[in-house]
């Protein structure tokens, strides 16, 4: 069995809830994209300084997504090609809020953050299992790829 395959079972294994999973696929991208604004909002002159082609993505967020990119790709390159996209919509999204609400992207992710973490807990207090995550810091990892896996299968892609 790949790795990927295997992480996928054990992060499903705390995941069986019907209500549960409906609160991962509004908490889990909220999480993700809440981590993203959170480092977008990083002030990034050295790196707008070496990469300047980038423009407003020459930041710290980019950076980071592209390591963690890295490391899906280690796993899945076809699951990488969905998580490509949708750190792309978080760029994009982190990028129209940090221009339409000038210095309230940091905040604005936090309470995202927050919020959906206490609504992440609850779903696991439905499930009487707690967050795989508790049990290895990858799982939190994992998480956007367990539910980019379930639209592949939906759309009839391989991962």
């Amino acid at each position: 069995m790949r790795k990927i395959e295997s992480l996928l079972l054990e992060y499903g294994e705390s995941h069986q809830n019907a209500t549960n999973k409906l609160i991962h696929w509004f908490c889990v991208p909220a999480i993700f994209f809440s981590v993203v604004g959170l480092v977008f909002s990083i002030p990034s002159g050295f790196i707008a300084e070496q990469l300047p082609f980038l423009g407003d993505f020459a930041n710290w967020a980019t950076l980071t997504l592209f390591l963690v990119l890295i490391y899906y790709i280690s796993l899945s390159p076809a699951l990488t090609l969905g998580m490509l996209l949708f750190s792309a919509l978080c760029l994009a999204l982190a990028n129209y809020l940090a221009i339409t609400f000038p210095g309230m992207l940091a905040y604005i992710s936090l309470g995202v953050f927050v919020l959906a973490w206490i609504v992440q807990f609850y779903g696991h207090k439905i499930e009487g299992k707690k967050p795989s995550f508790l049990k290895d810091v990858q799982f939190l990892m994992i998480g956007p790829a367990w539910l980019m896996h379930f639209i592949y299968k939906k759309i009839g892609i391989g991962y």
